[in-house]
Parts: structure tokens; C-alpha cells; sequence
């Protein structure tokens, strides 16, 4: 529990009381000592209230900001922690908190800023798809050959990182809706260290996704638009 004491698990939340929960839950008990932190992104169910009782701090926007915008209120509450480690994860059950310290694993063993938990690395198995597959591995493609390493799922939300990396993501430009790529991307040319680690994913308890839909062909134009403005706009720098 000692060495659990700095860290700190950070789930950006929109109406997800089917499932914050258990999330909460599930983490305290796979990291038991760290502290979770739930930005409620302006939902209008009983999130929030579900989060607290389940002894999470929770932090909300009066109206729904945008899955990025959650995210980075969530950095810019840690960097006010002394916490040396974060993991940021879903909210909704796809990513099973068991498998966070697998990730802070890696952070703690070895010279790595950011693990990103792959569905599609070693043996893991996750169904997709076909289209929304093929969409996965075109990005993750794209983000290889820019950074020159092989990524696998660059829209992961999974991902555990170091206290240097939460101040480069809290005082940057950052996304409002999606961090995918283009973040991994824009963290590689910052001079963050990125390994993936094989994790499992599930569907997401309530059944929906971001991707549903016409939603699909809208994050893959935002996202290879996003790619493009990350090549040409001015690098940011990690602070020494």
C-alpha cells in the first residue's frame, strides 16, 4: 500500500452511473493507497453523486466539455499533487483497473514517461468491427511511421505516465474531444519515452461508443486533421 501512496488514477466521467461504481471500486482495490479522481464532464445523471459515495474525489464541469477537456482538468488537479505516478482510464468498464499495475509496472522497472494498455499487443483479443478495425490500424499505422515505433492502438485510453508528463499535458494545447493519436504523436516529439503493454478490453457496460454511427467518420477526419495540424504547428517542450 506504501508504494501505491503516489499515485494517483484519474476517469473522466460522462453519465456513466451504470458503471462509475464499480470502476472506483476496482481501482481502489487494484491500487490500494492512490487516489481517484472522477471529472464529472457536466452529466446529467447521478455520476457524480455515485463517484463521491464511492469515495472518489470528483471534479465538474457545469456543461460536457468534451472527453479531452475532462482529461486535462483532471492533469492540472495532479500536477497540484505530489503524486509521482498517473493512470488515466475509462469510466464506462472497458478498461478493467486490474490491469493498472501492469502499466505502472513498466514506469516503475524501466526508463519509460508514457505506457499506452493495447487490446491488439501479444495475445490480446477484442472484438471490432471490421470498418471501425480497419480505421484502428490505418491510425496506428500513421502514428508508427511519424514517431518510428511501432504503436498498435493509438486510441487507447488506458495509459499510465509519469508526474512530467501530467505537467507537459495540463500546460499544452490540448484536444477537447479525442487524445489519440495525434497526443502520442505530439508527446513523441516532446521527447516523452512511449511503450505499450498488452492489456484486455471489454465492450463498455451501457453498450455505447464514441464511435457509433456517423460518429466513426467524424473521428477519423478529426483525427487525421488533428495528425496533420500536430506536424506543422509549433512543437511544445517538456520542461527539463
Amino acid at each position: 500500500m506504501a508504494e501505491n501512496s503516489n499515485v494517483l488514477i484519474i476517469i473522466p466521467a460522462y453519465n456513466e452511473e451504470k458503471s462509475i461504481g464499480d470502476v472506483i471500486k476496482e481501482a481502489q482495490q487494484s491500487v490500494p493507497g492512490g487516489e481517484v479522481v472522477v471529472i464529472d464532464d457536466g452529466s446529467i445523471d447521478a455520476t457524480a453523486q455515485i463517484a463521491r459515495e464511492a469515495g472518489a474525489v470528483v471534479l465538474s464541469h457545469y456543461v460536457n466539455l468534451g472527453y479531452g477537456a475532462a482529461l486535462q482538468t483532471g492533469y492540472k488537479y495532479a500536477i497540484k499533487k505530489n503524486y509521482d505516478y498517473f493512470v488515466q482510464l475509462d469510466a464506462d468498464g472497458q478498461h478493467p483497473p486490474r490491469y493498472i499495475n501492469e502499466l505502472l509496472s513498466v514506469l516503475r522497472k524501466e526508463p519509460i514517461d508514457i505506457v499506452i494498455g493495447s487490446r491488439f499487443l501479444g495475445n490480446g483479443e477484442y472484438k471490432i468491427y471490421l470498418v471501425r478495425r480497419l480505421g484502428v490500424r490505418v491510425l496506428a499505422f500513421i502514428t508508427s511511421s511519424i514517431i518510428g515505433q511501432r504503436i498498435t492502438d493509438s486510441s487507447s485510453g488506458f495509459r499510465a505516465f509519469t508526474r512530467q508528463v501530467a505537467e507537459f499535458f495540463a500546460n499544452i494545447d490540448y484536444p477537447s474531444d479525442y487524445d489519440d493519436a495525434d497526443v502520442i504523436i505530439l508527446s513523441h516529439f516532446a521527447g516523452f519515452r512511449i511503450k505499450e503493454a498488452s492489456i484486455r478490453m471489454y465492450e463498455s457496460v451501457s453498450g455505447k461508443s464514441m464511435f457509433d454511427g456517423g460518429k466513426l467518420v467524424y473521428y477519423g477526419f478529426k483525427m487525421l486533421l488533428s495528425i496533420m495540424v500536430t506536424l506543422l504547428r509549433e512543437k511544445p517542450q517538456r520542461r527539463k
